[in-house]
């Protein structure tokens, strides 16, 4: 009996040559939230093709974050915020690093070797922040600058999500992660006396990641122009769905409002 033959895995999204390096959502929605989404796709330049890697890659969370991009999107709806979303994956460029990180452009992610990043020299690294990476950033820092010219200081809320387990370490038992650096008392803080008041919620402080990350988003938008800022991460497999993302969303969401009214 001839063995079944199962359909192909699709490759990533194509990002042609004229194709932004980000999406605004809903840039009408009130100027004093701004939500963000480093890792929002999976897709690739045409160029770079799978970057050698199988198609499968990019459904891992080494592609991008699972699930962030629809949270993000419920959120821009549920709080009436404009969002500012990555249109790339993080195995060309991580937007999400400072330009003198050794993983801006990784040569291994989570066990697999990135062929198409093998060679990548200073002066590739340096195209690729140009066409990707800094018109992300740009358009994050002609948000803020249009808050401040209507005189309305916006507070930022970084999108991510982190997987159940990593590797081979144990079970990530948090629901959501608040991450933050120096400024946690204008809404990390808040934000987890908030989420405590659900009992059934696992909340980690900067958990699973640290929010120390010099010259990331956050530290770039938020710490570095004294603007409130936090970083939320929701473990993947709560909003690995369109469904979860919804839901996750409006648990957040009341608690965000409450900080910002």
């Amino acid at each position: 009996m001839a063995a079944t033959r199962l359909p192909p895995v699709p490759g990533p999204p194509v990002l042609g040559p004229e194709d932004p390096a980000f999406e605004i959502v809903n840039p009408e929605g009130d100027p004093g939230i701004l939500l963000l989404c480093d890792h929002a796709s999976n897709a690739v330049p045409e160029e770079f093709g799978t970057l050698g890697l199988p198609p499968e890659e990019f459904r891992r969370h080494t592609a991008y974050d699972i699930g962030a991009r629809g949270a993000t999107l419920a959120l821009a709806e549920l709080l009436n915020a404009p969002a500012v979303l990555s249109r790339f994956s993080r195995l060309l460029i991580d937007p999400n690093r400072g330009d003198d990180d050794p993983t801006l452009v990784r040569k291994i992610s989570d066990g697999a070797i990135i062929p198409g990043n093998r060679h990548a020299d200073a002066a590739e690294v340096a195209r690729r922040r140009a066409r990707w990476m800094t018109p992300y950033h740009d358009a994050i820092t002609a948000r803020i600058e249009a808050a401040l010219a209507q005189g309305v200081q916006p507070k930022l809320l970084s999108i991510h999500s982190f997987t159940p387990r990593m590797a081979l370490g144990p079970p990530r038992p948090w629901h959501i992660g608040v991450l933050w650096d120096h400024d946690d008392g204008r809404l990390a803080l808040p934000l987890m006396n908030s989420l405590a008041r659900e009992p059934d919620l696992v909340v980690g402080d900067n958990e699973p990641y640290s929010g120390a990350l010099k010259g990331d988003t956050m530290w770039r938008h938020g710490l570095q122009r004294g603007l409130p800022h936090v970083l939320v991460e929701y473990r993947q497999d709560l909003i690995g769905e369109a469904a979860g993302e919804r839901l996750w969303a409006e648990r957040l969401a009341p608690h965000f409002r409450e900080l910002i009214s």
